[in-house]
């Protein structure tokens, strides 16, 4: 495996832990009204159990975000600068999304009034669905190909992104990431939110798997997915059916961190989808071919630089990682401190 592929493979890495990670962070915030407030806390604060679950971690999981940025700007600099000005409306909204998230997350503790607090949980959802659809719009986008120019370049317009296809994939990465948070919740909660987080997880599942059905019919028909490896992409679509039937089965029957484990698989899967499903393509135009990954990447010189960097900084990104899961292991509830 040479650098390029090996970077490659570690921005893939970083965008399927954020994927992980800040999925289920996204989740809790869709699933936060409908969880219900914590019985064992007092009524005036009106704390929530989804909440509660994600506040030890959801500001240090865009540090998985950052990461794959950095590794995209410095390893992968032609694509970059064509990537991130074609998916422009996308990407600030996805930044929109996680400003006015995580601000509402933090400032709903303040409100003094009800209609304050159902103010900032309107935020707090909107903070959720809305990264949440645009990535999987993202997605959907590099599934079917990108219209590129001549000079390499592209933009997308309303166009490009209300097809069946690319609104599907948003709708089907928004209610899988919706699940995820459902899992995360059960897995983090006392007994009684766990059991509600369980049965809004497997009926997003349930749905998750449908809306699914329609991108992989369209691309059968060819208006789908452009492929480059289909047998690589048929085992992965595969194994992302699979994931959802054994996340439904645990939530079904109790078992949280196998919900959780097969919820991640699920989440990772579609950034493995694309980055193995158009190899040695990183981007793949829809009227064929596209930007392969020698185009993409910096010089072999600049590689090695940033190698060295790269084998101490994902060491102390996952070091970090497993230290903040440790420390605040547990579950929530009446002796668990309330963050917001």
């Amino acid at each position: 495996m040479n650098l390029e592929t090996t970077w490659l493979c570690l921005l893939g890495l970083l965008l399927a832990g954020y994927f992980v990670l800040g999925g289920y962070d996204y989740g809790a915030q869709m699933l936060h009204p409908f969880l219900g407030r914590d019985g064992h806390e007092e009524k005036r604060t009106r704390p929530n159990t989804a909440l509660d679950a994600i506040a030890p971690f959801f500001l240090g999981n865009e540090v998985w975000l950052v990461a794959f940025t950095g590794v995209l700007f410095g390893a992968f600099p032609h694509l970059e600068g064509t990537l991130l000005s074609g998916l422009y409306p996308l990407i600030v909204a996805i930044l929109v999304g996680l400003v006015l998230g995580n601000a509402a997350i933090q400032l709903r503790g303040r409100a003094r009034s009800s209609a304050g607090r159902r103010r900032w949980d309107a935020l707090i959802v909107f903070g959720g669905a809305l990264p949440a659809v645009c990535w999987g719009l993202v997605l959907g986008l590099l599934l079917h190909g990108v219209p590129r120019r001549a000079d390499g370049s592209f933009h997308i317009g309303p166009g490009d992104v209300l097809t069946p296809f690319v609104l599907s994939c948003g709708l089907t990465t928004a209610l899988l990431f919706a699940a995820h948070g459902a899992a995360f919740v059960a897995l983090r909660s006392h007994p009684e939110a766990a059991r509600r987080a369980r049965q809004y997880g497997a009926l997003l599942l349930r749905a998750a798997g449908a809306v699914a059905c329609l991108p992989l019919m369209l691309t059968l028909f060819g208006a789908g997915a452009s492929m480059n490896n289909r047998v690589t992409s048929a085992v992965l679509v595969a194994l992302f059916a699979a994931a959802l039937a054994c996340a439904w089965w645990a939530l079904a029957h109790g078992h949280h961190v196998r919900a959780f484990a097969a919820t991640s698989c699920a989440a990772v899967l579609p950034v493995l989808l694309v980055g193995a499903g158009h190899y040695p393509y990183v981007l793949v135009a829809s009227s064929g071919g596209g930007m392969t990954i020698g185009q993409a990447a910096t010089d072999s010189a600049t590689l090695k630089i940033l190698t060295a960097f790269g084998v101490v900084l994902i060491p102390v990104i996952l070091a970090y990682q497993a230290w903040s899961w440790w420390v605040f292991r547990g579950r929530t509830g009446r002796r668990h401190p309330s963050y917001f």
